[in-house]
């Protein structure tokens, strides 16, 4: 005890006593203890965010795990901006991609479909409770659900419509994201049935954005393509940023080592899957996304939620980066919106590529990733990779990861018990298939692209 009031009386009075001071000693215990539970517990000094310079260091560790061809990293936080580049542009080159290299953003076009989705609402051209038959060609019928609910602008948007991921298989010999075309689409459309009620399930569905770029059309009375630049990509100054690349731009597109068939336009699926852009392009879009000062206004519910899971039956094929707590107008959210975890995302990948965006408005951070595949299998998860980024960059608690594992362990043979009845798996409710070997099953750091390339 003695050394106890030593220890307490060197760090709250220093000082010899005097004639006129109070010593230590005459201190009640109580008040010495409490004084010293106070400074025990005293906040340590608050964590700094990741400087952009570590957060390149990250990327690099990041790029060097994964197997990857080319890797491209953008950061936006607040007024700071970071491009890093890593890899060849393609096997072989020796070259390292640059601002200017061109990339497939895939589903991430999605996003700004809503986005014209949304300033088209605002010019009073359409509503989001429009029923998608409005805009269809004349003597085009588009189903309905039994109990006769419409599939909605709204129902598109958020993957709820009831629509299939794709309208069939892919053609073999076709560009990637030049199917189905307007025509195409629409004919198969005359004879689906809706595999749910518009606005009870979300099923992600890229047929369901190529259905919604079409009626954007419609209602702007002008393409697709011309809306896409005239509404959003000439305002934020993306001027790398187009469905219809030329030469030039062809030249500069990243590639892994599989022959991903030819640089074209991609207007038939411009609202799904098909722009094309570069890193520096996509800072600017970032800074637009965070409202960062000085970029143009975006609608004020661009980046909102919704719909929550506990009001929709199912959801299927929203899951690659998280389990979602709502779901917006192509984007998802993750992570308890409560809190300060809580992220904003959009995931996308096909023909070589696969990309992400995460952002965190609160904090004014974004993050996005583009890679190209190398030749050996992904030994990280990219989508997890980018929110721990994020989570740094910005100074917020990290999420859980969805996957622990970076590959599957090898598979062995079963061999059940002798006279033993096989045990169904707690979770299952009757018998479970045999697993059988895939892409996605040996690989679940990878997201198996879908027959048209878009996530």
């Amino acid at each position: 005890m003695a050394t106890l009031f030593k220890a307490l009386q060197s760090r709250f009075f220093p000082f010899p006593p005097t004639a006129h001071s109070v010593s230590a000693h005459r201190i009640p215990t109580s008040i010495l203890l409490c004084a010293l539970f106070f400074s025990w517990a005293a906040p340590a000094p608050a964590q700094q965010p990741l400087s952009l310079a570590d957060a390149a260091l990250q990327g690099q560790t990041l790029f060097q795990q994964s197997g990857f061809t080319s890797m491209v990293l953008v950061v936006v936080r607040d007024h700071e901006t970071m491009i890093e580049d890593y890899g060849e542009t393609f096997p072989g080159s020796a070259r390292t991609p640059n601002s200017n290299s061109l990339i497939r953003l895939c589903s991430l076009s999605k996003v700004f479909a809503t986005d014209l989705l949304l300033r088209l609402a605002d010019d009073g051209k359409l509503s989001l409770s429009d029923p998608l038959e409005r805009y269809a060609p004349p003597g085009k019928l588009v189903p309905v659900a039994a109990d006769g609910t419409k599939i909605t602008l709204r129902d598109l948007a958020t993957h709820t419509a009831g629509l299939p991921r794709e309208i069939s298989a892919y053609p073999r010999k076709a560009p990637h994201f030049t199917f189905p075309s307007y025509t195409e689409r629409w004919a198969w459309l005359q004879k689906q049935q809706l595999i749910t009620p518009p606005g009870t399930a979300a099923l992600y569905s890229n047929v369901g954005f190529d259905f919604l770029g079409d009626a954007l059309a419609i209602a702007s009375s002008e393409s697709y393509a011309q809306l896409l630049h005239d509404r959003l990509l000439q305002p934020v100054g993306m001027w790398d940023t187009t469905l219809v690349p030329s030469f030039a731009q062809c030249a500069r597109l990243l590639r892994g080592p599989r022959d991903e068939g030819p640089c074209t336009d991609t207007l038939a699926s411009g609202a799904s899957g098909g722009i094309y852009s570069t890193p520096a392009d996509m800072v600017k879009f970032l800074q637009y996304l965070l409202q960062i000062p000085g970029s143009p206004t975006q609608p004020p519910a661009a980046l909102g939620v919704a719909l929550t899971p506990h009001q929709l039956k199912a959801m299927q094929g929203l899951s690659h980066a998280g389990d979602p707590t709502g779901i917006g107008l192509a984007w998802i959210q993750i992570g308890d919106p409560t809190t300060p975890t809580s992220i904003i995302e959009k995931t996308g990948g096909g023909a070589g590529f696969s990309t992400y965006i995460a952002l965190s408005p609160s904090h004014h951070s974004g993050v996005f990733l583009a890679v190209t595949e190398g030749k050996n299998d992904w030994k990280i998860n990219l989508f997890h990779e980018g929110n721990n980024l994020l989570a740094a960059v910005a100074n917020i608690p990290p999420l859980p990861p969805k996957v622990h594992l970076t590959r599957a362990a090898p598979k062995r043979p079963v061999r059940k018990p002798a006279n033993r009845r096989p045990q169904a798996h707690p979770s299952s409710k009757g018998p479970q298939p045999k697993a059988k070997t895939s892409t996605s099953a040996k690989h679940p750091a990878r997201k198996k692209s879908t027959v048209n390339g878009t996530r």
